[in-house]
């Protein structure tokens, strides 16, 4: 009974976060053509109540971002330790997913060059805040940039590229001391639970920000965004096609020779349950038991790459966030040269490495790929509402990458039964 309340609240969100959207852009048309204008509409609701309220929830999500991914990402990697294959079959993983998530962003980058939804929107015209431009820095400078010479600093100014690589650290040398370092794991477990908490409690206000955000930003442009918005979902949708359906199962078929097709056919029941819950977490039961006994992937194997790739394998999530910047660039009028698309590869690449497996998340480690090319952060705005929906799919999308990869690893390290796939 508690569990079956607890799914109804949570379609309940759901159901609120798109109607918001939907009341925001209905009102926001309307203050647009119907309204005119006044003190009332323009300074008391457009730049008062619906600047605040909804910025005040961006600043929320922003609040999240470092200690999110910093827990996150060290009990992500300390987890390796728990299984003894922290060498080979550890490095050879996270090839696979750093690869499989890389190529999911060359591939929302592509796509959406070639749709180019944030073409006729101009976002300028109602920005509040002044569009900053990254600095321009060397290739060289970038990568020498990733190490922190104050990872305290780092942490208090956001770095997440010096965070993620200062916490990988942290939790590789806690798997490897073991016991000796128990209090230290578990302060990170407990607070990582704190941090999973604080975000759903985000979440809940997430109709009144998203409400705000989009009557703020449809009372400036109208009927313009619908267009852009349409081919935005079209981009990311397409992108998470090509991922799911082409790259994986070619990656499937050179490295393992089995059936693609045969392998979705398994597996589909494990994507079904990650659309209708939008969470990687809750899925890993029924992945390790489904590669087990349908597949014929050891759990020796499964067991370490599905929690691993739950907290940072999110191939679905950097291909909304390339599609993402992309339209924000599109619709802020800022260009991107080939040195921001290769930030925005690394960027993304990493991003999704400190991205906890619960509903939605993906939006907040969105601005740390916005700030690495210069994005403002109001981009979010028009993508928040609808994102929900898209989260769905972007799920199912992660989990099957997790799938790919672990019986890519399986088969090549002679933890396969070739017999289960074949006969069952």
């Amino acid at each position: 009974m508690a569990g079956k309340k607890k799914s109804k609240k949570k379609m309940g969100l759901t159901s609120k976060i798109f109607i918001s959207l939907i009341a925001g852009a209905i009102l926001g048309v309307i203050l647009h053509y119907v309204v005119p204008e006044s003190y009332i509409r323009d300074t008391v609701l457009i730049n008062g109540i619906f600047y605040v309220v909804g910025n005040g929830f961006l600043r929320l999500m922003q609040m999240l971002v470092v200690p999110l991914v910093f827990c996150s990402l060290i009990c992500g990697s300390a987890a390796i330790g728990d299984t003894k294959t922290l060498g080979k079959v550890g490095v050879k993983t996270l090839g696979f997913y750093m690869l499989t998530t890389a190529l999911a962003v060359v591939v929302a980058l592509s796509l959406a060059n070639v749709i180019n939804p944030g073409i006729g929107l101009n976002m300028s015209e109602i920005s509040a805040q002044e569009t900053t431009v990254a600095e321009s820095v060397s290739f060289a400078d970038t990568l020498l940039n990733i190490i922190p010479k104050n990872p305290i600093q780092g942490l208090a100014e956001g770095n997440m590229l010096q965070i993620i690589l200062f916490a990988l650290i942290i939790g590789i040398i806690l798997a490897k001391m073991g016991e000796k370092t128990a209090a230290v794991s578990n302060f990170f477990s407990q607070f990582n639970e704190i941090m999973m908490e604080m975000t759903m409690m985000v979440m809940s206000l997430a109709p009144f920000g998203v409400f705000c955000l989009i009557a703020k930003t449809f009372s400036g442009i109208g009927f313009d965004a619908f267009l852009p918005l349409l081919k935005y979902m079209f981009g990311v949708i397409l992108a998470l096609i090509v991922q799911c359906f082409v790259v994986y199962m070619l990656m499937l078929k050179i490295f393992t020779g089995l059936n693609p097709i045969k392998f979705i056919k398994k597996f589909f029941p494990v994507m079904t349950f990650a659309f209708s819950t939008a969470t990687s977490n809750a899925t890993i039961p029924l992945s390790i038991d489904t590669l087990d006994e349908k597949i014929g992937v050891s759990r020796k194997i499964s067991s370490f790459t599905i929690p691993l790739g739950a907290t940072i394998n999110m191939d679905g999530t950097a291909i909304m966030q390339g599609v993402a910047v992309v339209f924000a660039s599109q619709a802020f009028g800022i260009p991107l040269g080939i040195q921001d698309y290769i930030m925005v590869v690394a960027t993304a690449t990493l991003a999704s490495i400190g991205t906890a497996g619960v509903p939605s998340v993906g939006l907040i480690t969105l601005s740390m790929v916005f700030n690495a090319v210069g994005l403002p952060i109001e981009g979010i705005t028009l993508i928040m509402g609808i994102d929900r929906i898209l989260d769905m799919l972007r799920t199912a999308v992660n989990v099957t990458g997790d799938a790919v990869c672990t019986t890519i690893v399986a088969v090549q390290d002679k933890e396969f039964n070739k017999d289960i796939f074949t006969n069952n």
